[in-house]
């Protein structure tokens, strides 16, 4: 038996039985399901829909695939080690890499960060139980999902759920923040059982998409962003105390961003403010070269840093765990250079988009009616009235497994967002609605 090619309900390949290999499955079982569609009218930090240009979960799921995909095969030409089969968990194939790419962000509900948010905020406060995006990435893959033949998830190859699992934990755990809720964690830890994977580590190529996804939320964002006229390419904006102090004040506040990056071997301020006019000049000399043709300089600009990054990925061996990291990796070692880089770009998005004022009165609007929707859809007795009933009839056969409140977040959470303005319209503004407008 091939442990990687595993799936955790179709043991005998008895639905699986066409003429492609396990990941290929994979891969069509995901771009075909609807919860992979439904990625396209899903925030990624603009509003979906406020413009064609801007990026979606959808497209920059698609581009994180293909970093990752690109990234592994170089991997694979470097390492010896990874064609050895030394361990499950020790290898790294484009495809399942390409796959756990597609599938990262499945969990993220409506109107970006600001949806999980609420979402976490309402079931912590009262319920007692957490809304997570990654943990929800699984409730959708192992469970909401329903492909051809089966009732319970996409069934996925383990190489493939491994993959996505970048925090291989049980979110009942105390002080657990990321993870997978308890009932899909049965799978994934009897999985890694199987494969026999250290505790606390995730597989090389859920490392590989991890990294792949920052790679590309620091280079296509503030691409979104210069476009948007958020990101001013001009020397005095780089130069601007405020900004520099914002993207300071970010990283000072995050607490992954410390632990990681190891922040005080180095003058922070100084570094922001370095990284900032380098961006600036790389520009400004691509720009001269383009014939100051902007969008073709914003193009190069954005294909420059991700390949900067890209190539500057690699394996080392981490004395802490005992086990392999993909990092950015220079002359044998971890670059930290390269990744407190990084990490500045992104709080250079971070501050100046998400907290751009006209994003944070999207967010509170976006904020009141995820609320209000809530409230509506609480209480078992009056919100299956207005739910699908499909949903309804999905939540009476398995209330042994999961409470109703689960339920509804995982509606809540599975909607576009303009959906998620549909049914708020639906139910509190004064409009002339028709009951044969098709969910």
């Amino acid at each position: 038996m091939n442990i990687r090619k595993l799936r955790l309900h179709d043991t005998g390949g008895t639905l699986s039985s066409e003429d492609r290999d396990e990941y290929e499955k994979d891969y069509a079982r995901l771009i075909q399901s609807p919860a992979f569609r439904r990625l396209q009218g899903k925030s990624q930090v603009f509003g979906a829909g406020s413009g064609d240009y801007y990026r979606t979960r959808l497209t920059h799921s698609l581009e994180v695939s293909q970093i990752a995909r690109e990234v592994a095969r170089r991997l694979g030409k470097t390492y010896p080690f990874l064609g050895q089969n030394e361990h499950p968990g020790l290898l790294m194939v484009p495809e399942v890499v390409e796959c756990a790419a597609l599938a990262h962000d499945l969990g993220h509900p409506p109107f970006g960060h600001k949806g999980e948010e609420v979402l976490d905020h309402i079931l912590r406060e009262r319920y007692g139980v957490p809304y997570e995006g990654n943990a929800q990435n699984f409730r959708i893959l192992m469970f909401l999902e329903k492909r051809a033949g089966s009732d319970r998830g996409l069934d996925l190859t383990a190489a493939v759920l491994l993959a996505i699992n970048k925090y291989p934990y049980n979110m009942d755990d105390p002080g657990r923040m990321k993870g997978v809720y308890p009932m899909e964690w049965k799978g994934i830890d009897y999985l890694r059982g199987l494969w026999g994977m250290p505790a606390g580590c995730s597989t090389l190529e859920a490392q590989l998409m991890d990294l792949c996804d920052d790679i590309a939320y620091s280079t296509h964002d503030i691409e979104d962003g210069v476009r948007a006229g958020k990101i001013l390419l001009t020397e005095d904006f780089f130069e601007d105390d405020r900004l520099v102090d914002g993207v300071v004040r970010e990283i000072l506040d995050d607490p992954a961003s410390m632990a990681a990056v190891q922040w005080e071997s180095t003058n922070l301020k100084a570094m922001v403010r370095r990284v900032l006019e380098d961006y600036y000049r790389q520009w400004k000399e691509i720009y001269v070269q383009y014939g100051r043709e902007t969008s073709r300089t914003n193009r190069e600009m954005k294909a420059r840093w991700v390949s900067k990054f890209a190539s500057g990925v690699g394996i080392i061996d981490d004395p802490k765990t005992g086990w392999k990291r993909v990092t950015f990796v220079k002359d044998g070692v971890e670059d930290f250079d390269m990744l407190r880089t990084m990490e500045i770009l992104k709080k250079l998005a971070w501050v100046t988009l998400i907290k751009d004022f006209r994003v944070q009165r999207l967010q509170k609007r976006s904020e009141n009616m995820l609320k209000r929707l809530w409230d509506s859809l609480e209480r078992y007795e009056t919100g299956r009235l207005i739910l699908p009933p499909d949903w309804v009839e999905s939540y009476d056969m398995q209330k042994g497994d999961w409470p109703w409140e689960r339920l509804v977040a995982d509606y809540i959470a599975g909607m576009t967002d303009a959906y998620a303005e549909k049914v708020y319209t639906e139910l509190f503004a004064s409009r002339t609605g028709s009951i044969y407008e098709r969910d």
